[in-house]
């Protein structure tokens, strides 16, 4: 069986990750131009990790700019198994208020200015997304919360949007009728090339506010979301702490298959292929390529 390599990528307010032994930098080039950050590599009992600040230190990055191809590739050519992240969310639903973590099982993508394949003219794909949610790291997620005493959601839909702005009242209340549970402004397109490059993938959706559908979403000050923001940091370090304390030394097989996503997902035939586009893809795609 293969070695789990955990990797976390830190949302809003999550810059690091302390407690990670031997930590040191690494940095890795890759074809898909810069990710937000050197990677921080170290382990956490005796488990290996891998950390990606989302926005970069000092929080420089807004969602539209990141690189999530380069972030993702990065995360893949370390060696990263499963993926963890902890992404700042705003909530509809009056039972998932400020501070509780959700653990979403799907998501609605209303992105529209991000590059959201590594697969396209030269080598076409096209992978699952019905289940977007390893279910494995869902239940490890779970039990490391409880552990901790960490308040959770089980289950949910998180609809990401484009960003920087938040929403107007009336896509709020939109997206509260559709039956969403969070919104965020992250975890898309992160979700499919995640899956495009075979890595198990969970999100902690850690809610700092209600959405402005609430009638008391004005009364709410830059210093109370700030407030909620810093507690859920802490909580979110000791959850990762304990899941890496828990967690199967040796990767286990996705039970929907996350993990061998392309085995019938390329549809270019051999000879039609783009020679540079398969140089990118060595990474994300190589069990494939070279098989």
């Amino acid at each position: 069986m293969t070695q789990a390599v955990l990797g976390i990528i830190g949302g809003s307010g999550i810059y690091d990750l302390p407690g990670l032994e031997g930590a040191h930098e690494e940095v890795i080039k890759s074809p898909w131009g810069e990710p937000s950050a050197p990677l921080r590599r170290g382990t956490i009992a005796g488990l290996p990790i891998v950390f990606l600040p989302r926005h970069d230190k000092g929080h420089r990055l807004s969602p539209s700019d990141i690189n999530y191809r380069a972030n993702i590739d990065v995360l893949k050519r370390a060696g990263v198994t499963d993926l963890i992240s902890l992404s700042a969310c705003g909530s509809f639903k009056e039972e998932m208020p400020p501070g509780t973590f959700v653990l979403v099982d799907q998501f609605v993508d209303r992105t529209h200015k991000r590059e959201s394949s590594f697969f396209g003219r030269g080598c076409v794909a096209h992978v699952s997304m019905a289940h977007p949610v390893s279910p494995r790291l869902r239940i490890h997620l779970a039990a490391a919360a409880e552990a901790e005493g960490i308040a959770i959601a089980r289950g949910g839909t998180y609809v990401c949007m484009e960003g920087p702005q938040f929403s107007t009242y009336a896509e709020s209340m939109t997206y509260k009728t559709s039956g969403y549970s969070v919104i965020g402004m992250t975890n898309m397109p992160e979700a499919k090339l995640a899956r495009e490059a075979e890595i198990c993938y969970a999100t902690v959706a850690m809610v700092t506010d209600f959405d402005c559908w609430h009638p008391d979403h004005d009364a709410v000050t830059v210093q109370d979301i700030i407030r909620v923001l810093t507690s859920n940091a802490d909580k979110a370090k000791a959850l990762v702490a304990r899941l890496a304390k828990d967690f199967p030394r040796e990767h286990e097989p996705c039970p929907i298959g996350s993990d061998r996503a392309l085995d019938t997902a390329l549809i270019t035939a051999p000879e039609a292929r783009d020679p540079e586009l398969l140089k990118k893809l060595d990474a994300v795609a190589g069990r494939v390529l070279r098989g």
